[in-house]
């Protein structure tokens, strides 16, 4: 008789990534065989995950009914065994492989080809058109899921619950999220298409500033605009950031590897001159596989949830993720040209229940305002509406608001910290130590939330 092989036991890299937690609790036992292909399956009626199994029971669809996993999962010992492994699975969903990076959602090569060759020719009012009709069945799209897709969270919440039941404990350290104890994080980005917003960018600094909110600019390196004298200057003189937007904007960056490459050297040009240390594609056109020649730091280009966009999918995370060498801070939030020109709304209602959400569950909400369409009185009040909102939430002490540089440097700094004992506490050592807050995940039934230590809470784990 054959033996079974062995099943791997090993911390899963993913979990301490997002948790920095005792390695213990991300010690899982994973199959050593998983039957051929690839799907979608659930992990619990309130996540669909996309990746292989070992018991080949996945669907070839999102919104057919899937094998659950759950049932093949095990908490009843220590490492707890899954039928799956959450790295991978996770590397699916930020990455996007669920969709082939978007290949097959995105319009046909022969429109785009069409649509980008006189798009420079087109008003926004004739772009809108065929942008709406092309985006017209996005409201039934089941995967992922509008307005805020959590599935790569709720996954890593379920697997931690399920270890601390196995391990007997109702609550487990780890570093906290975010930098001196605050709640969720906001970032504010625009990206720059035209000349006519390049002459807006003073307007939008003004705006933020009344607001006491700083935020980056991506720069078109090619092209589109020559930039005044001083002006990368000027934005860094007065607190904002700089970053690099494409290379030309024209719509073919990610169609072909080989052109893709050689534009990347061209991209890192600029990057060196701009003294730029963050990315974003135009019409976040994307594929994070292939960025990964790009010499920045971090890329702001996948959405949350992809429905309005040119290229369909979505990353399913509210929080900084590796690509590689890479962090991605990914755009959680509707852009405005969507809002806008899309769906016709003027209010702050979407971008209201996603930060809802957002900092509800200790998330990033970035935002997209392109000064290229603040252009109007009733644009302007959206916008200032919106910085009115943000303001209010960090005066309620649910979000402070961050450059993605800043960011970067954070969660780089928080990814080599490591939680230590020191006598019955816990500690942190590494980079920012001193800003980092030691927190526990603490189970609630089936539900996981977040507290910062008190003098009974402070346990240690053999």
């Amino acid at each position: 008789m054959i033996a079974e092989p062995k099943r791997p036991m090993l911390a899963n890299n993913s979990i301490l990534e997002r948790y920095r937690c005792p390695e213990i609790f991300a010690r899982l036992e994973l199959p050593a065989r998983y039957q051929p292909g690839q799907g979608y399956f659930r992990f619990g009626s309130d996540v669909l995950a996309y990746g292989r199994t070992s018991m080949g029971h996945s669907s070839a669809s999102s919104g057919s009914e899937a094998f659950d996993a759950l049932s093949n999962s095990s908490a009843d010992r220590t490492p707890i065994a899954l039928p799956f492994d959450p790295s991978e699975v996770a590397g699916n969903l930020r990455f996007e492989r669920y969709a082939a990076n978007g290949a097959g959602s995105r319009w046909k090569a022969i429109q785009r080809k069409i649509y980008y060759g006189i798009r420079p020719l087109l008003g926004v009012n004739v772009r809108k058109h065929l942008q709406r009709r092309a985006l017209r069945a996005w409201r039934d799209i089941p995967f992922p899921q509008w307005p805020v897709d959590r599935t790569v969270d709720k996954m890593f919440e379920k697997i931690l619950s399920f270890s601390m039941k196995a391990h007997g404990v109702t609550k487990v350290p780890f570093i906290w999220f975010w930098p001196d104890g605050q709640q969720s994080c906001a970032v504010m980005t625009h990206d720059v298409e035209e000349l006519a917003g390049v002459h807006l960018c003073k307007q939008l600094m003004d705006m933020n500033d009344a607001h006491g909110i700083k935020s980056a600019f991506q720069l078109i390196p090619e092209k589109r605009y020559v930039l005044p004298a001083g002006f990368r200057e000027e934005l860094r003189r007065r607190g904002f950031e700089v970053n690099v937007h494409d290379l030309n904007h024209d719509g073919h960056l990610f169609e072909d590897e080989a052109e893709f490459q050689r534009r990347a050297r061209k991209i890192n040009g600029h990057v060196k001159e701009y003294e730029a240390k963050g990315f974003r594609a135009g019409m976040l056109y994307r594929n994070l596989d292939w960025m990964q020649s790009l010499s920045v730091s971090y890329d702001m280009t996948v959405p949350n949830v992809g429905h309005l966009d040119p290229q369909r999918g979505g990353c399913c995370t509210i929080f900084p993720y590796f690509a590689g060498d890479l962090l991605e801070i990914p755009l959680t939030t509707i852009q405005d040209y969507s809002l806008l020109h899309v769906l016709h709304d003027c209010t702050t209602e979407i971008w209201k229940t996603q930060l809802e959400i957002i900092t509800q569950h200790h998330g990033l909400a970035s935002f997209n305002v392109h000064p290229d369409y603040i252009n109007s009185r009733e644009a302007r009040d959206l916008y200032e509406r919106l910085l009115t909102l943000i303001a209010e939430y960090r005066s309620e002490g649910k979000l402070f608001v961050a450059l993605p540089g800043e960011v970067d440097r954070w969660w780089r700094d928080r990814s080599r910290m490591v939680l230590v004992e020191d006598g019955d506490r816990w500690k942190i050592e590494g980079p920012q130590s001193e800003r980092a807050q030691v927190a526990f995940a603490c189970a609630d039934g089936e539900v996981l939330r977040y507290e910062f230590p008190t003098a009974e809470s402070c346990i240690s784990y053999a």
